[in-house]
Order: C-alpha cells, then sequence, then structure tokens
C-alpha cells in the first residue's frame, strides 16, 4: 500500500523561534506557525480568512542539514516562509493521567520568502553554503560578460520576452 507524508505551506511565523541543544549536539527549533483557509461566509458572501496556527520543529540532520541553525540566524515573529516537511504526532501522557497527543510538523527544507538582513533569499539547505570559485578557496563572483548596454532609443522595455 502507499504511503505519503508530506506538508508543503506557506505562512508566517506566530512566533521567534525557541532553540535547545542535546548532549549529543544536536539542536531543534521550535516556532508557531499560521496559514490562512479562505471560506466564502454564507451570511455576507464575502472571502474570509480562517487561520490555522501550527507548532513546527527544525533539526541539524547529517553533515547538510542546519535547518535548526539557519532558522535561529533568520527568522523571526512575522517573517513569511515556505516549509517543506511532514506530519509527526507527539503523544505523552500529562500530569493529571490523561493520555494526549500533538501533531507537528517537521522542516525538511525551507525558503525564506521575503528579504532578509543579509541580502540572502536562499533555500534553507543551501544557505548555508556559497558558490566556490575555481580555485575553491574564496567565494565565487560573478564576472563582467562585457554585455553593452541597449543602443539609444531603445531599453530592455523594448525585448518581446
Amino acid at each position: 500500500m502507499a504511503n505519503l507524508n508530506k506538508v508543503m505551506l506557506i505562512g508566517r511565523l506566530t512566533r521567534d523561534p525557541e532553540v535547545r541543544v542535546f548532549a549529543n549536539g544536536g539542536k531543534v527549533a521550535a516556532f508557531g506557525f499560521a496559514v490562512n483557509n479562505r471560506r466564502k461566509n454564507q451570511q455576507t458572501g464575502l472571502w474570509e480568512d480562517d487561520p490555522v496556527f501550527l507548532d513546527v520543529e527544525a533539526f541539524n540532520r547529517g553533515e547538510t542539514g542546519k535547518q535548526a541553525d539557519l532558522i535561529e540566524q533568520g527568522l523571526r515573529k512575522g517573517h513569511q516562509v515556505f516549509i517543506e516537511g511532514h506530519l509527526r504526532l507527539d503523544q505523552w501522557t500529562s500530569a493529571e493521567g490523561q493520555k494526549r497527543q500533538k501533531l507537528k510538523i517537521v522542516v525538511d527544507n525551507f525558503q525564506y520568502l521575503e528579504p532578509r538582513g543579509d541580502g540572502g533569499g536562499m533555500r534553507g539547505q543551501a544557505a548555508a553554503r556559497k558558490p566556490m570559485g575555481p580555485g575553491e578557496d574564496q567565494p565565487y563572483e560573478p564576472q563582467d560578460q562585457g554585455l553593452e548596454p541597449p543602443p539609444p532609443g531603445r531599453s530592455e522595455e523594448d525585448i518581446p520576452f
């Protein structure tokens, strides 16, 4: 039988990320996230936003998975972000002896959707690495390709595509 556990969301953080570090050196960044469902109000006929509030966790995993570090450094309450992840059900017993459960989103990848302070807008995993030049010891800087400006009387808006 086929099985798929995939979540793709665009929304905003409802609180700053809270970071915990594990004894083994691992790290998790937990934050609140909100998305809107649009629905038509039957009485007024107007479209309304119906907010959905979610709990999200991002972990540092493996050599390239530094989502917790990137989220801690680059995201704050109110920032808009695309999250790609999966669902996880946490279960526990409360102090009163009641069985409790909560559905959470675990981040596999993310994308900043608005400019950040450092000018970056890179993917979650790619943001930690800068492209290296031919010598691999200096960040890659694109070279001027010698392109000339459009002739007088013409502009980029005149290009048909």
